[in-house]
């Protein structure tokens, strides 16, 4: 018998968070879905000629002709449905079907199955051929979220989900790129000033231009900011017509003579805001305050979207991942510093490189995995982690010559690994020159610095670090190099508060230990000597002095020899 098959626009439906409401009030819930289905959703389905070919539990499977049709009615529905207890999911695809008696089965359901799951609750999501079919003929706003790989789907699917009415003369709104994407519109003159309106264009021009130097953000051009100058604006269009995610506005105040600045991030899409500071300056210093502002923005966006997208993508729900997404999941686990979270970055990067062996971002991460596991004494064959990482950071910098965070890692490597110091400054200074408002590779230069006996260059690029990123989550690290410089200029004191934070940041993070043990050995404090010790060796078992200098080259003996002093005096193994 000849198999049966037609062209069909298939629509599946199905309501969020179900069994979790039929656990709380399993009659409440089972009405609620019985009044869904008859007064609203199978209204609508006659009203728009379709046909319910199956209903499973909460779920629903609906052909139609058209897509205009299948569209039109999952519109209606989530419209009517806005403010049910019941809210929603809808995915839509044309495609081939079997016929089997009542039933529709084969991939043009299937597909239509998988892309209900990427709508938001109360979204529709559709693929390319819907919207091919759709676009030019329904008053609809369309967001490309680009192809993503669907459970069982033998290839990638484009997929678009519905965003309101059209943009302006677009149907579609710009598709977001692969990175995180940020606008920095005109900021408002709120002094009344119109002299102060050349320091507002050009502060918002600085910060554009600083957070355009991060390569892992993607910045839109001031000109294409600028078309909202004087405009009262809709932040969540901003971002479709941009094709943003996150959007930065704030505005200048002036008051006698002095300045006040505001700014906030804001995720486009759902207006929420992510991050808010307010500046004060005098206005005689008013360019002195502009280059203030904007290194201080500049350092504190870039990690703070950093951290809202680890979040994001860790919330998505299973899948193939791509390089991006196994990146910031390594990313999640660099504060662990456990052996545990160590195997999990590296597993993590492997699978990025091997997705995408031109993404530079991996090999860092990776580079910076090897890292921990030398500092921390978790190495068990040194020569061989000296050529997989140095291995990891020459394949790096192939991929991409030019990104500061690869170009301050590779330093970094160089320095540890290959006991070059000279080449490592030489790379780190490069990563500064290319991007001034990282605090990161302030942070690498100052370490490395250290070693090289550089005191007081290294603690003014710490300083600098910390000016830039405040609060950075990574602030055991700015805190135990401070500790260690203290330390070797025989600031006792001083290092012992440091490292006390380091420490206090992020118990897992051994050097911070062993700082703290050298200065509370030379400041003869034998109980929080011991304390320190018992903390540094539960971390890392087989710790000597020997293995430390053997692991951390230096320009020379000297340099170290306040530390190795306080190691010997608080007890810890030759």
């Amino acid at each position: 018998m000849t198999e049966q098959r037609r062209l069909a626009a298939i629509l599946v439906a199905d309501v969020v968070g179900y069994s979790k409401l039929v656990g709380s009030d399993e009659a409440g819930t089972l009405a609620q879905l019985q009044a869904l289905r008859t007064d609203l959703i199978e209204p609508q389905i006659v009203k728009h000629a379709g046909r319910l070919f199956k209903s499973v539990g909460d779920g629903f499977l609906i052909e139609f002709s058209s897509a205009v049709q299948a569209v039109s009615c999952a519109k209606a529905i989530q419209d009517a449905n806005s403010r049910g207890h019941l809210p929603m999911r809808i995915g839509i695809h044309v495609g081939d079907v079997v016929v089997q008696g009542d039933d529709l089965m084969g991939d043009g359901v299937n597909v239509a199955a998988r892309v209900e799951g990427i709508a938001e609750p109360g979204g529709i999501a559709i693929t390319r051929a819907v919207h091919e079919q759709v676009r030019d003929k329904l008053d609809l706003g369309f967001l490309d979220k680009g192809e993503i790989e669907l459970k069982n789907i033998q290839r990638p699917v484009q997929v678009f989900v519905i965003a309101g009415a059209k943009v302006g003369s677009q149907a579609t709104a710009l598709p977001l790129p692969d990175k995180p994407s940020i606008a920095v519109l005109p900021f408002q003159n709120m002094s009344g000033d119109p002299e102060q309106e050349y320091f507002v264009d050009g502060l918002v021009e600085e910060i554009t231009t600083a957070l355009s130097r991060f390569k892992s953000l993607f910045v839109i051009a001031r000109n294409s900011s600028f078309i909202y100058k004087g405009k009262a604006v809709d932040i969540k269009r901003v971002g479709q017509e941009l094709g943003v995610r996150y959007v930065l506005e704030g505005g200048v105040r002036k008051a006698g003579t002095r300045l006040r600045i505001t700014a906030q991030l804001i995720e486009a899409d759902t207006s929420t805001h992510v991050w808010s500071e307010r500046y004060d300056g005098e206005l005689q210093d008013i360019f002195d305050l502009q280059d203030r502002i904007t290194s201080s923005v500049a350092g504190t966006i870039e990690p703070t979207i950093q951290e809202v997208e680890i979040s994001r993508r860790l919330r998505r729900r299973g899948g193939n991942l791509g390089a991006y997404d196994h990146y910031l999941r390594a990313l999640a686990l660099f504060n662990s510093f456990t052996q545990t979270s160590v195997e999990g970055m590296l597993r993590h990067t492997r699978r990025a490189i091997s997705l995408d062996p031109l993404f530079a971002p991996a090999y860092m991460i990776a580079a910076r995995a090897h890292i921990q596991r030398l500092i921390q004494g978790w190495v068990v064959d040194l020569q061989r982690e000296r050529t997989e990482t140095l291995d990891l950071v020459e394949r790096g910098l192939q991929a991409d010559r030019h990104d500061p965070l690869m170009l301050g890692t590779a330093g970094h490597c160089f320095a540890w690994f290959g006991h070059d110091i000279g080449k490592g400054l030489a790379y780190i200074d490069e990563a500064l020159e290319i991007n001034p408002n990282n605090a990161h590779g302030f942070l690498q230069s100052g370490v490395v610095r250290t070693r090289a006996g550089q005191l007081e260059k290294a603690r003014e690029h710490l300083e600098r670090a910390l000016r830039l990123s405040p609060r950075d989550v990574r602030g055991y690290a700015y805190f135990q190099a401070m500790a260690l410089i203290d330390l070797l200029a025989e600031r006792t004191q001083e290092a012992r508060e440091w490292a006390l934070r380091a420490v206090q940041h992020n118990a897992n993070y051994a050097p911070g230990w062993y700082v703290l043990a050298a200065s509370e050995g030379i400041l003869g404090e034998k109980a929080k000597t011991k304390d320190a010790v018992d903390r540094l060796v539960a971390l890392d078992p087989k710790f000597s002095i020997s293995g430390l200098l053997e692991r951390l080259p230096t320009k020379g003996p000297e340099v170290m020899k306040p530390l190795v002093d306080g190691l010997r005096l608080a007890g810890l193994p030759e």
